[in-house]
């Protein structure tokens, strides 16, 4: 199939080099000057064109984008498809695929026989790695996603700035410079880095029509920092994966280090803050994260919601009991996730809000709160416990596991040598596993 795919762009290519393709101006109410563009797709030298899994050797393939206002009605005007298709169209897929959420600038596809301008088939493309067919014939709907491909990167770097800005140098995504935050969230002080600090980190890219749609889930990673070398090997141990250091301790702890992605911290836990709203000097007892309206907050352990609900100090807020131990809040929210409430489980890293600045707020930002036995304590000083570490019968399949993830890590390159592309290209649609 990822052959054939790619087959029809080579058709393309021929046969816009060979001829003079025209461009056709379809009048409807909401877009005047749409511009789609047709072309003939023949059978080249006896074999079979697949499109979106269709076979359309011998059919018209008409590409274009969405214009602004444009709907699913209006775009398929021009094709002949009468109304009440297009309406039985919209309400067949309401569980596949919304019609409503046609977007602007996304691509779409009407194939029609070579022998009529009616369509035959509309293909709808969401996101560059999924793809939506309605057969106009037999109003039938689906959604499908594109052939991908897999590969492994390694990519390695050196601290000039932030972990953020450098990673992004590397092309390394914001998901996988969230996931390395975390991972090394207790080991590592990411507000206090040096520069010459040094990364490295292996992960995998889904790749569509070669362009990076996708990444996985860090497989491998290591970080110098002020020479102190953490390494992030990754262990199966009681049917979980998990990362651990050399010594075959846990980087899991109870807790995530923080409850938003990585972010910067405006304000810390202080006993005697001037309060920029009330105007005096109280006790902050919590830890303010800076971050956009909106943005995901995250349950950092484990636990029961006590409350979710607002006050004019708190604004909207989540409390959420961990254990006998440990209780967290959330404060400030602009909105509390659906489903919370008292008697809600939660996991370690669901949404359970977005930031926000309701209550007694000046500006968008999380104030999460920390108790230990009753008491607030200052989060960023706590000592959160470990996760097990290496079973005593698993140490020698770890130590295979560290001697291999250390060569790999040794042979990667910093910043300023070339990338290194581990493991090109399987095919497929699902990650390979670890």
């Amino acid at each position: 199939m990822k052959n054939k795919w790619i087959g029809i762009a080579a058709v393309v290519i021929l046969i816009g080099a060979a001829s003079s393709l025209p461009f056709f101006n379809f009048q409807t109410q909401d877009k005047p000057d749409a511009e789609v563009l047709e072309f003939p797709i023949s059978d080249l030298e006896n074999e079979k064109v697949y499109l979106y899994g269709i076979d359309v050797t011998g059919l018209n393939i008409i590409e274009g984008t969405v214009a602004k206002n444009q709907t699913l009605g209006s775009i398929l005007a021009p094709f002949n498809v009468p109304y009440q298709i297009i309406d039985e169209l919209a309400k067949k897929s309401k569980s596949i695929f919304d019609v409503r959420g046609i977007a602007f600038n996304k691509k779409f596809t009407v194939i029609t026989p070579a022998d009529t301008t009616q369509a035959q088939f509309f293909i709808y493309e969401p996101n560059p790695a999924e793809y939506v067919v309605f057969n106009l014939d037999s109003i039938d709907i689906y959604k499908a996603e594109k052939p991908a491909e897999y590969r492994t990167k390694e990519v390695g770097g050196i601290i000039e700035s932030n972990l953020s800005s450098d990673m992004s140098k590397q092309n390394i995504t914001y998901d996988i410079v969230d996931q390395f935050a975390d991972l090394y969230g207790w080991s590592v002080d990411f507000g206090a880095l040096q520069k010459g600090d040094k990364f490295k980190v292996v992960y995998e890219e889904k790749l569509i029509d070669g362009v990076v749609v996708g990444v996985s889930d860090i497989k491998l990673a290591y970080f110098e920092h002020k020479g102190e070398e953490f390494h992030a090997i990754p262990f199966e141990q009681n049917g979980e994966m998990n990362f651990f250091d050399q010594e075959g301790n846990s980087l899991k702890k109870a807790f995530l280090r923080d409850p938003l992605k990585y972010t910067r911290i405006s304000s810390r836990y202080n006993l005697k803050r001037f309060h920029p709203v009330q105007k005096r000097y109280k006790a902050h007892l919590g830890t303010d994260y800076a971050a956009a309206t909106g943005t995901e907050i995250r349950s950092v352990g484990d636990g029961v919601v006590t409350d979710a609900k607002y006050t004019s100090a708190n604004g909207n807020y989540v409390k959420i009991k961990h254990n006998g131990t440990y209780t967290t809040q959330y404060l400030h929210m602009s909105k509390i996730a659906k489903g919370m409430k008292p008697g809600q489980r939660v996991k370690q890293g669901q949404v359970i809000g977005y930031v926000g600045s309701t209550g007694l707020a000046t500006g968008p930002h999380l104030c999460f709160r920390f108790w230990k036995n009753g008491k607030q304590e200052d989060w960023l000083r706590e000592k959160i416990p470990p996760s097990e570490p290496i079973l005593a019968a698993n140490l020698v399949a770890f130590n295979a596991k560290k001697t291999e993830s250390l060569e790999l890590l040794a042979s990667i390159n910093l910043a300023g040598e070339p990338e290194k592309l581990v493991a090109k290209t399987r095919s497929g649609n699902s990650p390979a596993g670890d």
